[in-house]
């Protein structure tokens, strides 16, 4: 078999190319960014999507550069607890919960990558600007991204597009293809301060409806002071504003508003976020699925096939297991279209089911439903509305439709 050519450096792509590797098959990578860097913010790694990592042979550099999560906490956006539950393998999973920083779980895989498959296997400043195949080969048209200049053709058995929400090729085959928004807005941030709670919380106060922001550390320690590295999501949805622009740094004037009287005992919300290094806006987006991704020799992974909401943190782990299958059925077949195919079958209706689960039940959705069973109002016994037996059902019930409900994430194989 020939090379396999991945368009898209990131997640997916990275994890791709060492799954190949580790299959013994040859692969290149070719990344659009001038170079691949620390960037970004936080990103929560679930059982499954850390179970993926480690049989790569990366979870312990993972653990290590993260923060393993106990539990999950949901409180009302007046403060009040309304729901706690163990998270990774304080909830019995094999493998861990981290919260981690982007651009660490990036150098860690491109850094391995770079190891194992060799620097001229790993190409940046090239963008893909369009596919094209015959009968027995595919190919990726490139220029260099900082000067527009015309490069030649990446030639292999198959292409696969890891290149993101607005993959390039994924546009070549849905030319009308674009992002559904439902007036959802967020920003995000980090921010350096003390501990909250025990340091080890992945926290969602208030809801979509009235203004919620998740919270959960990502580095330990981050200053020599003891101080962590807080990564946390403003959200809203309000018909009124405009779309957010992708990644534009964010004015926190134009949502701490929403926030201003969200001071409890145990946190300051307000001077969470005044306290950020930085501030990023961007819109909650994804795209309606589709009903194929494999055009013989090319097919699509990651957000280029199923971008989701980024919500229960099931975007990373959906694109390793993509890695992995697409792997896995190309070490099986020999003729590699076949193999593209059969990763389709099994991969296509597994993650439509989670984009349009977190449409419909957001992981929040806790939250929602006692603000609406209490009347957006503090309570004095939540038993009188709702038992932690009923939202422990709720929360179950998400893991279930979203995938990775005990049973099949702790699986050494799931797909």
């Amino acid at each position: 078999m020939e090379d396999i050519v991945i368009v898209g450096g990131g997640i997916c792509g990275l994890s791709l190319a060492l799954s190949l590797h580790q299959r013994g098959i040859s692969c290149r990578v070719f990344e659009r960014a001038p170079e691949i860097t620390e960037l970004g913010v936080g990103i929560t790694l679930l059982p499954h999507g850390m179970r993926e990592f480690t049989a790569l042979g990366l979870g312990e550099a993972l653990l290590h550069a993260g923060i393993e999560n106990r539990r999950s906490s949901f409180f009302n956006r007046f403060g009040q607890l309304i729901y706690q539950e163990p998270r990774g393998k304080f909830a019995g999973y094999s493998q861990p919960e981290v919260g981690i920083h982007r651009g660490r779980l990036q150098m860690i895989l491109y850094r391995a990558a770079l190891e194992r498959l060799g620097a001229d296997r790993i190409r940046t400043n090239h963008q893909c600007v369009g596919v094209e195949q015959d009968a027995h080969s595919a190919a990726a048209l490139l220029q260099e991204t900082t000067t527009g200049r015309t490069l030649p053709a990446a030639r292999g058995s198959v292409v696969i597009a890891c290149d993101g929400v607005n993959s390039t090729i994924r546009k070549q085959f849905y030319p009308r293809d674009d992002v559904a928004f439902a007036g959802i807005n967020t920003w995000r941030g980090v921010t350096r301060r003390p501990p909250i709670l025990d340091g080890r919380t992945y926290i969602r106060i208030g809801s979509i409806l009235t203004g919620k922001i998740v919270i959960y550390p990502i580095v330990d320690d981050v200053d020599g002071s003891g101080n962590q590295l807080i990564n946390w999501v403003a959200e809203i949805k309000q018909q009124a504003y405009e779309k957010n622009d992708w990644n534009k740094p964010g004015d926190p004037e134009d949502f701490i508003s929403i926030y201003a009287d969200w001071r409890f005992d145990w946190l300051d919300v307000p001077a969470l976020i005044r306290g950020a290094d930085a501030v990023l806006e961007y819109p909650m987006v994804d795209k309606d699925p589709v009903d194929r991704w494999t055009f013989e020799r090319v097919t699509l992974a990651g957000d280029a096939a199923h971008p989701m909401y980024p919500r229960g943190s099931n975007g990373s782990a959906q694109a390793v297991i993509d890695a992995r299958t697409l792997a896995d059925n190309l070490q099986r077949e020999t003729d590699p279209r076949v193999a593209l195919k059969r990763y389709e079958t099994a991969r296509l209706p597994v993650t439509a089911q989670v984009v349009r689960t977190n449409r419909e039940f957001p992981p929040d959705f806790i939250n929602i439903k006692v603000e609406e069973l209490v009347g957006d109002r503090p309570f004095d016994d939540l038993d009188k509305f709702i038992t932690q037996d009923e939202l422990r059902a709720l929360s179950d019930e998400y893991k279930r439709i979203a995938g990775f409900a005990l049973n099949k994430s702790d699986s050494p194989r799931a797909s």
